[in-house]
Formats: C-alpha cells, sequence, structure tokens
C-alpha cells in the first residue's frame, strides 16, 4: 500500500491510498465467506459454494464491493498512522479506481488536529479579587443561620411580609381548572419569591379565611409558561419569630460555645470559600491569556457538530428537566435568537480552543494521569450529574467515556501548570500564592470547565 497526504487548509488533509490488489486477498476471502452464508444455490450445501458459481450467481461486482467495504476501515487508519495524523471525525472517502486483479485507490478527506506552537506563558498576568470579609459579610451568614431557626407561631390577624401562610391554590388557563393546577396546605413565606410572580400582594393584608385571584405565568406543569388565573386561599397566617443572637443561639446553632466562637468561624470560613473562588478565577483569567496567546485554527465540520451538540443538550435535557423550550428561555433570558447563536458559537470555539491548546501542553509537558487522580475526578463528576459514583462510573465504562475523562483530568494538570507559572495578583496589587491546596483544586475543577466547553455530549453519553 503507498498513501500521499496533501493539506488542505490548516485543519482538513486528503489522504490518497493506492492498494494492490493482492492485499485484499483477507477481505476478498472473508466476502465470499460472508456471502456463502447469506444465499442458497441448489446442488450446494449452505457455505459450501465455490466461489466462481458465486460470481456466476451473483456477480463479481457484489464480491468486490462487499470486500472493499472490509478493507477500506484498515487501509484508512494504516495511511493515517503512516502519515502521523491526529483525524477528528470520520474520514469522507471516496473509491477512485477499483480494477479487479489489478488495483484500489481511494482519497479520504478528514478533519485534523491543527498544529499548534506553545509560547513561553511564564509571563502572562493577571488581576484576580482580593479575599476580603468584612463585618458585613459575618453579620449576614450570622443572619442567614439565624433565619434557618426561627419558629413559627399562629396568630389572628392580616399576613405581612415574613410572615408564613398556609395556603390552598388553584390555577385556571382559557377559564378551565388544570388537572395539575390545585395545591393544598402549601406552606409560603411572603417575600420569600419562592412561588409564583404577583403572590405577594395577593396574599399580603388576608386573614384566615381571606382569598383573593391575581394572574401569573406559571412556572411548572402541563402549562408551564401559560399565562393563568390563579386563586389562593389563605388558611393560616403564622409570624415567624427570630432567636436572640447570644451564647445560647451559638449553642443551638453550633458546635460552639459563644457567639463570638461562632463568627469567627464563620468569618474563616467566608474567607474559604473566596479564596476557592479567587483560585478559580485565577484558572479562567489565566486560560484566556494563553487562548490570547496561541493562534489556533478550528475545524469547520467539528464546531458545527460541538454547537449542535450544545443545543441538542440545553432542549432536550436542562430545559426540558424545567418544564420550558428554547423560545421560553431566550424570553426569560431577554435575549434574542441571534445572540443565543451567537453566544452559543462563541462558547463552542472557546471550548474547542482550549481542548486544543491544553492537549498539545499535555504532550510538551508529558504529563500522564494517575488512578487516584481519575478517581478523585470521576467522583466529582458524579456528584455534579446527580449520580452516585458507582453509577457513574459503569455508565462512563458503558459508554466507552473513560478516554474522555483522562483527557479531562490531563487537561486540568497542563492548566495548572500554566496557573503556577503566572504572575497573579489581586485588586490590592498584592502578589497571590495558590498553595499546593488550591493548585490541587485548580487541577481537578479545570478539567470539568474543560468538558463543560468541548465535551457536551458527554454528560449526555453518561446520563443516556
Amino acid at each position: 500500500m503507498k498513501s500521499a497526504v496533501e493539506t488542505l487548509n490548516p485543519t482538513r488533509v486528503r489522504l490518497t491510498v493506492e492498494v494492490p490488489f493482492e492485499e485484499l486477498k483477507d477481505s476478498l476471502d472473508a466476502a465470499y465467506k460472508k456471502i456463502n452464508q447469506q444465499v442458497t444455490v441448489k446442488g450446494f450445501r449452505k457455505g459450501k459454494i465455490p466461489a466462481r458459481v458465486i460470481d456466476q450467481r451473483f456477480g463479481r461486482g457484489a464480491v468486490l464491493e462487499e470486500a472493499v467495504n472490509d478493507a477500506l476501515p484498515k487501509f484508512y487508519t494504516e495511511a493515517v498512522n503512516e502519515a502521523e495524523l491526529n483525524p477528528l471525525g470520520q474520514p469522507e472517502v471516496d473509491i477512485t479506481e477499483l480494477k479487479d486483479g489489478e488495483t484500489l485507490n481511494f482519497t479520504a478527506e478528514v478533519d485534523v488536529r491543527p498544529a499548534l506552537e506553545i509560547p513561553d506563558y511564564s509571563g502572562i498576568e493577571v488581576e484576580v479579587d482580593a479575599v476580603e470579609v468584612s463585618d458585613e459579610d459575618v453579620e449576614k451568614s450570622v443572619e442567614q443561620l439565624r433565619e434557618r431557626f426561627a419558629s413559627t407561631s399562629p396568630v389572628e390577624r392580616a399576613a405581612e411580609d415574613g410572615d408564613v401562610v398556609t395556603i390552598d391554590l388553584e390555577a385556571k388557563v382559557d377559564g378551565e381548572v388544570l388537572e395539575d393546577g390545585i395545591a393544598s396546605g402549601v406552606s409560603y413565606t411572603i417575600g420569600s419569591g419562592e412561588l409564583l410572580d404577583g403572590i405577594d400582594d395577593a396574599v399580603k393584608g388576608l386573614q384566615a379565611g381571606g382569598e383573593a385571584t391575581f394572574t401569573s405565568e406559571l412556572k411548572g406543569g402541563s402549562a408551564a409558561g401559560r399565562e393563568a388565573e390563579v386563586t389562593v386561599k389563605v388558611t393560616q397566617v403564622a409570624a415567624r419569630e427570630l432567636p436572640e443572637l447570644d451564647d445560647e443561639f451559638a449553642q443551638l446553632a453550633s458546635e460552639f460555645d459563644t457567639l463570638d466562637e461562632l463568627k469567627a468561624d464563620s468569618r474563616k470560613r467566608l474567607a474559604d470559600m473566596k479564596t476557592y473562588d479567587q483560585a478559580t478565577q485565577a484558572q479562567e483569567r489565566v486560560l484566556e491569556k494563553l487562548l490570547e496567546l496561541v493562534e489556533v485554527p478550528v475545524p469547520e465540520k467539528l464546531l458545527e457538530d460541538e454547537i449542535n451538540t450544545r443545543k441538542h443538550n440545553l432542549e432536550h435535557h436542562q430545559l426540558g428537566q424545567m418544564g420550558l423550550d428554547l423560545a421560553k428561555y431566550l424570553e426569560i433570558q431577554g435575549k434574542t435568537e441571534e445572540e443565543f447563536e451567537t453566544e452559543t458559537r462563541e462558547a463552542a470555539v472557546k471550548g474547542i480552543k482550549t481542548q486544543f491548546v491544553l492537549d498539545e501542553l499535555v504532550k510538551i509537558e508529558k504529563l500522564n494521569v494517575n488512578q487516584e487522580e481519575l478517581t478523585e475526578h470521576l467522583m466529582r463528576r458524579a456528584a455534579s450529574s446527580g449520580m452516585s459514583p458507582d453509577q457513574f462510573a459503569q455508565a462512563v465504562v458503558e459508554g466507552g467515556q473513560v478516554p474522555l475523562l483522562v483527557g479531562e483530568v490531563a487537561r486540568g494538570k497542563a492548566l495548572a501548570v500554566v496557573v503556577e507559572a503566572a504572575t497573579v495578583k489581586d485588586t490590592n496589587g498584592e502578589i497571590v500564592d495558590l498553595d499546593d491546596e488550591d493548585e490541587d483544586e485548580t487541577a481537578t475543577e479545570a478539567p470539568e470547565a474543560a468538558a463543560e466547553a468541548t465535551d457536551a455530549s458527554a454528560d449526555e453519553k453518561t446520563e443516556g
């Protein structure tokens, strides 16, 4: 077999392959054997029909077609390996010449990973938010904890902001009560925004036994997104009572003995959260700077496939679970279809470039993934997917997605290398020292970001 490569553009090549006919022998034998098992000829046992009889009865062309279909993948793979190509997707194959007993010639056009030059990235500098926890932040955190320990007691008065009301609901669309539009004994905190738009104004001022009707757009159910006439009846009004902020509350709500200890712990937890956010911000901004340094051509076919996959996952997975369609989602987001298309394309381009660049860095830095790293990443992906680790692992193995997860972890390690080499300053001008723990977090979070950007079909495959 002889092959040659012609570069059509930075992301597409054409392979020209010439195969001597004798190299088709194994595929011809397999073709005769397969046809033997599929046909019957009077006077011959099944599977024992001579080749010449098959040629006479069914035509030599049918045999050649079967043989070529069997042989093409092998010769294509050999040509790809010989040329040391990194193909993306399936090739477009065209048989240019097939002479019985002489030769098989074909061409194969396929997208390939572009050759990239990664410049020195040690000079990357980024700015991130400073880690600052104010007294107001601490007070807000403690107040949220206090809210969780609030008690309620029924009152004989009209409902006010902050009260907890027990209500019955009935929703009508076009004058008809919906089958799933009736609910009784619903507990609702006025002002929480957890139910329908307009319900706060409807129930405020009502005492137990009072009712009101208002119009609102339904957020879920069989008539999600439609305007409904909703009747709400208040069956109980209860006032919320917050515990006193003292040492007794600290003992009730935490493992601490004093309120000061509780506040100190809240301050530490808030600082840890902001430190984590700062590391994530550093990762994202370093990645943006890295992508600016590298010219990355994007294969158009790969881009279109990625865009279509993203749209499919949004419409059939995320929005479907919320009872929304794309039109309603865009309305809620305040976006036009053109803006959505532009954003989706930009995100897909960035995702593909991210994968190409980080994969190149994996090769340059000779990064490997060990079992512990893979297991930790699998646990994180399982948690984000809502599946148990065992379920997620089984889905990954059955879907042949293990190499994909390995790639995610490797890309995360590559990004961690770049982040470590970069200069990161906070908004106060101070150098940010991302310690080992933060770098580990960055290394495990980065592949998940890359996965969302470049392998949009991965979650669909594991969920399916």
